[in-house]
C-alpha cells in the first residue's frame, strides 16, 4: 500500500487542524514511485494535474470532496514533485502514463474511480476509458476539451506555428534551453505563467513576439505582486520550493512525448468516450481561444457520455484555483448523479 511521507502542508503557512489535511504516501507503480495525497473515504475520485502542477493544485478540492463522502486522491504525476521523474521523454508515452493510473488503482485497492483531469491531466484522462476499459467510472475534465488526433506529428505542427510567432510547445521540444531558463528562478516563472494563463488577453499577447532568440520569460507579461484573489505568496512559495528541488524537466517531458503519443494513436485510433462526463472551464481560458470558433464542437461529437459543459465567467486556465467554490459545487453536483 505504500509508505507514508512527510506532510508538505505541515509548515507554518498552512496552520490547519489535522482533519483538514490530506494524508500522504508513496506507492510503487510499474517501476517508479508516485507520491499521492488523499483525504476522506468512500467512492474514489482521482485528480490528475498538468503543467506546471503538483498534487497541491487540488488543495481546494481535496477537503471538500472528503467532507462530501468521497475518497479524494491527488497524485504528483510522473515527472513532478515527489514522484519519480524519468529523464527520457519516451517514458511519458500514453501506454506508460495510462499504466501509472491503472497501477495506482491497483496499489490503492480500487477497481475503478472517477478521474478528474486538468491540462495534461485532462489530455491523458480523455484516453483512459479506451486504454483502461472498466477502470473509469466517470470523467470530470477541466480546461482542455477533447480533440481528435491530428493528421501530422505534433512537433511538425508546432514548428509551423513557431515560424510565425513564439510558441511555447515548440520551444519546449528541445531538451536544455527551457529546462535551464525556467529552473533558473522557479518562483519568477511560476508567478508569470499563473498570471498569464489566468486570462486570455494576457496570454495571447505572447504571439506578437517572434520565436528567434526568445525564451518563455521574454514573452510572458510581467505579473503584479502577490497576493491575488486566488493565489497567495505562501501558496506560490510551495510550488516554487518543489520545482527548485526537482527542476522542470519532468514536466517538460510531457510536451516532448507528444510525437510518441501520436505514433501510438496511429495504431489505436480514438474511440468515443461513453462514460458519464462533465466538462468545466473558465470563460477567460486561453485554451478556448486556441481551440477554434467552437471549442466544444469536436467534444460534443466524440463524447457521447457528455452530461454537461460548464463555462465559469471571469476564470482562466487554472479554473479549480480561480473559481474553486464553483468548481467544487459543479463536481459534487455531477458526482451525485452517478449510479
Amino acid at each position: 500500500m505504500g509508505r507514508m511521507s512527510r506532510d508538505p502542508l505541515a509548515g507554518p503557512e498552512h496552520r490547519r487542524g489535522p482533519e483538514h489535511r490530506p494524508g500522504h504516501r508513496v506507492v510503487e507503480v510499474g517501476g517508479i514511485e508516485l507520491h499521492v495525497a488523499e483525504q476522506g473515504s468512500g467512492p474514489a475520485v482521482i485528480m490528475c494535474h498538468g503543467f506546471p502542477g503538483l498534487w497541491y493544485t487540488w488543495r481546494h478540492q481535496l477537503p471538500v470532496l472528503a467532507a462530501a463522502g468521497y475518497r479524494a486522491i491527488a497524485p504528483d504525476m510522473r515527472g513532478y514533485g515527489r514522484s519519480t521523474a524519468p529523464a527520457d521523454p519516451a517514458a511519458y508515452d500514453r501506454a506508460t502514463t495510462v499504466a501509472d493510473l491503472v497501477g495506482l488503482l491497483d496499489a490503492l485497492g480500487l477497481d475503478e474511480a472517477v478521474f478528474v483531469g486538468h491540462d495534461f491531466g485532462a489530455v491523458l484522462t480523455w484516453d483512459l476509458p479506451q486504454w483502461a476499459p472498466g477502470r473509469v467510472r466517470a470523467l470530470i475534465q477541466l480546461s482542455v476539451p477533447r480533440t481528435r488526433t491530428p493528421p501530422m506529428p505534433p512537433s511538425a505542427a508546432f514548428e509551423k506555428v513557431a515560424a510565425r510567432h513564439f510558441f511555447h510547445m515548440h520551444y519546449f521540444q528541445q531538451p536544455g534551453p527551457a529546462d535551464e531558463e525556467l529552473g533558473r528562478d522557479p518562483a519568477r516563472f511560476l508567478r508569470a505563467i499563473f498570471w498569464a494563463l489566468g486570462d486570455v488577453d494576457r496570454y495571447l499577447g505572447i504571439f506578437i513576439h517572434p520565436s528567434q532568440g526568445r525564451g518563455y520569460l521574454d514573452v510572458l507579461p510581467e505579473p503584479p505582486a502577490l497576493p491575488w484573489p486566488w493565489l497567495s505568496e505562501a501558496e506560490l512559495e510551495h510550488y516554487a520550493r518543489e520545482f527548485a528541488r526537482t527542476g522542470f524537466t519532468g514536466g517538460l517531458n510531457w510536451y516532448r512525448a507528444a510525437d510518441h503519443v501520436w505514433r501510438e494513436k496511429q495504431e489505436r485510433p480514438d474511440r468515443p468516450v461513453e462514460v458519464p462526463t462533465a466538462f468545466i472551464t473558465g470563460a477567460r481560458d486561453p485554451v478556448l481561444a486556441l481551440s477554434g470558433p467552437d471549442p466544444f464542437d469536436v467534444m460534443r461529437e466524440t463524447v457521447p457520455g457528455l452530461a454537461g459543459v460548464h463555462v465559469i465567467p471571469d476564470a482562466g486556465h487554472f479554473v479549480q484555483l480561480q473559481a474553486a467554490a464553483r468548481v467544487n459545487e459543479l463536481m459534487l453536483e455531477f458526482l451525485r448523479t452517478l449510479p
